[in-house]
């Protein structure tokens, strides 16, 4: 092993923050926005008469149609997509739907080649910004390409996928640890994917929040947490609503249909809705799609409706889902959001 002086990421210091609060790094975001001439999100015009709140969407994919993929935008071998997720089968959806902006999140499709992605945030700067996908490679490279795609991009977050990282290691190795850190010094945060299982994760998560407070957290799809019927699941989801201790951690609850044992509109993630809400506030919660795939599932338009058919049951007030379909989301990453 090389020594700590050859380390690539030699130049990450583990213990030092360039917040010593969270909700310091907001200041950040609003000024990379502006310095980019995003500008900043408000639910109101500055008239007297309010403008209804916007609607946006955490998480969501894009990918290339057939017909790209034969010229531009290669899929990556081996992960050639069986449905229709192009740019602009998505914003179709999104115009009927009545859905603002939204986070695109760097499909496994294209893999680290982000050239889709970014024509898609270059033709719909009013629409949609994006999340990168972190490139865990052991020399470092990682590291070069977040930093190009957020400064040079329009990047505003990136995506910590477990299963890209080498074979027995973890995302608190050294390049995990420089990432997770790079991230929080430009104001962008990490999307956490846990697939398999949160309590496969949960105490990496808890490392790297507890190491690196100014880094923002955003777990994917409740951190994949099912309503709880076992021991084991009830474990995990006490997790999950554990994590609530750190400040900087978000909870997107998005891809119902991943999380729910029931059909349409998946009744049984009520309760994890009220859970989590009680434990994190609805500022820290924020609804996702999961485009293109929710579209065979229940459709777009019943994905966003499904929330608003749930807070209804728990109850929850029309200002805490207010937060949860655009608020959060939208104070978390200063922009313009006009609908096409």
């Amino acid at each position: 092993m090389a020594s700590a002086s050859a380390s690539p990421f030699s130049g990450f210091p583990p213990h030092k923050f360039l917040f010593s609060n969270p909700r310091k790094l907001l200041l950040s975001i609003r000024m990379a926005s502006e310095a980019g001439g995003l500008g900043e999100f408000s639910s109101q015009s500055a008239s007297s008469s309010p403008s209804p709140p916007k609607i946006l969407d955490s998480h969501l994919h894009v990918w290339a149609s057939p017909q790209e993929a034969v010229g531009s935008y290669p899929y990556f071998p081996g992960q050639e997509p069986s449905i229709p997720g192009d740019a602009n089968f998505l914003v179709k959806l999104m115009s009927e739907a009545g859905v603002d902006g939204a986070l695109i999140v760097q499909p496994i499709n294209h893999m680290f080649d982000h050239s889709l992605v970014t024509s898609v945030l270059k033709r719909h700067p009013s629409k949609f910004i994006g999340c990168c996908l972190a490139n865990p490679a052991e020399d470092g490279t990682g590291i070069r390409q977040l930093e190009d795609l957020v400064l040079k991009d329009r990047y505003r977050a990136v995506r910590f996928n477990p299963y890209l990282w080498p074979s027995g290691q973890k995302m608190t190795n050294e390049i995990g640890k420089a990432m997770f850190y790079r991230a929080g010094e430009l104001g962008v945060p990490v999307g956490i994917m846990c697939m398999k299982g949160l309590s496969l994760h949960i105490s990496e998560i808890e490392e790297l929040c507890e190491n690196y407070p100014s880094t923002i957290v955003l777990l994917d799809h409740m951190g994949f947490c099912n309503p709880p019927m076992t021991d084991e699941e009830h474990n995990t989801f006490s997790s999950l609503l554990k994590l609530a201790r750190f400040p900087q951690v978000y909870v997107k609850f998005s891809a119902l249909f991943r999380l729910s044992r029931k059909q349409y509109p998946y009744e049984d993630t009520r309760d994890l809705l009220s859970q989590v809400v009680s434990d994190y506030g609805a500022n820290r919660v924020m609804w996702g799609s999961d485009f293109p795939f929710v579209v065979k599932e229940c459709g777009y338009k019943e994905a966003r409706e499904a929330v608003s058919l749930l807070a209804n049951q728990i109850p929850l007030s029309s200002s805490d889902l207010e937060w949860i379909m655009g608020r959060t989301f939208g104070q978390l990453f200063q922009q313009p959001w006009q609908a096409l």
